[in-house]
């Protein structure tokens, strides 16, 4: 079975919100070699609709390894409101029956389904049980407001250290499995 693997960009105060302004800084070769790794053992990308539009308007346009890889990758976008995902290779799933689509996807062959942003959908994929990997790259700031991975919610989630490493900038690694 396919294993989803989620990478977040995080604060130190739990802000998953717009990383471009606050991550440069910390950004590194030792960081984009493990972003680099995840990648690699992903063959197919899960977005919820508002990272999804913000590739969808950037990658087409760039060229290069990168942009190859973004543009060529199957894509699974999950949105409530799109009629149509227009950026290749892109299948739409209609966030009403969202989870018994992605458990289907995780049954289909191939390696690991790859998540970047999309941190509400993310949260609930752990919730509900489907997703098998978090990493977060916890960053050396506190931003002090904007949309935090985890809302209010009236039940914990218990979660299991699976790994972690420190880099030189400060950023820090935990990968959690749902425990």
């Amino acid at each position: 079975m396919r294993k989803i693997v989620a990478g977040q960009f995080i604060t130190l105060d739990g802000v998953v919100e717009i990383p471009e302004e606050w991550m440069g800084p910390y950004f590194t070769p030792e960081l984009g070699q493990a972003i680099g790794a995840m990648m690699g053992a992903q063959d197919a990308m899960l977005l919820g609709r508002v990272t999804y539009q913000e590739f969808a308007a950037h990658w087409p346009n760039q060229t290069g390894d990168m942009a190859d890889t973004m543009n060529g990758t199957p894509k699974y976008v999950v949105s409530g409101t799109l009629e149509s995902a227009d950026w290749q290779n892109t299948t739409l799933i209609p966030a009403a029956g969202a989870f018994a689509e992605i458990a289907k996807l995780k049954e289909q062959p191939g390696t690991n389904i790859g998540m970047t942003g999309s941190g509400t959908l993310v949260s609930s994929l752990l919730r509900e049980g489907l997703l098998d990997e978090l990493h977060l790259f916890v960053f050396p700031l506190v931003t002090g407001s904007g949309k935090r991975l985890f809302g209010a919610s009236a039940t914990q989630l218990p979660l299991k250290l699976l790994d972690s490493a420190t880099f030189g900038s400060g950023v820090v690694h935990l990968t959690y499995a749902k425990a």
